[in-house]
Parts: C-alpha cells; structure tokens; sequence
C-alpha cells in the first residue's frame, strides 16, 4: 500500500545516507522488514532494526542512527515512544532518524500539525532520547561478543 510504500522509502533514503558503498561497488543490499505486530511508533522501530541489522551483517557504515517518534498531545506535552493508542489521540506524529554522530537528523517525519517551535522541542526531546537508544546498541553488541 502507499503507507508501506512511503515507510520503505524513508528507510532506504536513510540507509543509503549512512551505508558506505562506494566501498562496495556493484553490490545490491537488500532488508526484509516483516511487521508482525504494530505497537506503536513503527517506523522508529523498523529505523533501529535496521540499523542493528546493519551493525549485525558487518556493512561500512559512515555512522550509526536510530529511530525515535515523538506525540505531540492535544495540551502540548510531547511523549516519546508513543503507543498506538497515543498515537490515534495525538495532534501530531514526529519520526526522527538521529544520525550517532553529533546527533544530526538524517530524516524527518510527521502526520499532524505543529508549530515549528513545537517541532523543535520535539527533536531536542528525539536527540536527547536517542543517547538511550545508542547506549542499547553498545550494550547489545557488548553481550553478543563477550558471549563468545
């Protein structure tokens, strides 16, 4: 459908942003992403399984991101990781991919409306969350070689 369409397309859009493949002449990458559930905040999470799977297989990467979605409420508080409930009730959505060095956006999205100072707030809110995220990938990484 259009929606899955548009998700697939943000996805490659920033993988190819951070993969390295000028290392890698005439080679074709290809993700499969099955949703077997939707929770809430889709798009951030296909962004980390992404970037985990990336990480797994050992691709060059110019820098590591992660994907957090921000709810804007109807009062203006914004909640992170938002459920698909608060997602239904929210004035607006915000998917930010958050590139590991310096904290750079690599994509942006929403579904809603918002003022720019609201949108803002809600990238400093993905930014600062984003140091969670990336201390999850070290610590998984960490467990997964320390294993062996």
């Amino acid at each position: 459908g259009v929606l899955e369409r548009s998700r697939e397309q943000l996805l490659r859009q920033t993988c190819e942003a951070v993969v390295l493949g000028v290392l890698h002449p005439r080679t074709a990458i290809s993700l499969v992403l099955q949703v077997l559930s939707d929770a809430g905040s889709l798009l951030s999470c296909c962004l980390n399984a992404t970037c985990m799977v990336l990480l797994d297989a050992g691709l060059p990467l110019a820098t590591l991101f992660c994907g957090v979605t921000c709810a804007l409420q109807p009062d203006g508080t914004i909640l992170l990781d938002p459920t698909a409930r608060q997602e239904q009730e929210a004035r607006a959505i915000l998917t930010f991919a958050i590139a590991s060095s310096e904290r750079k956006v690599l994509m942006a999205t929403t579904k809603g409306s918002c003022s720019v100072e609201e949108m803002q707030q809600c990238l400093a809110a993905a930014q600062r969350a984003s140091d969670t995220i990336f201390q999850f990938y070290r610590n998984s990484e960490c467990r997964r070689y320390s294993k062996s």
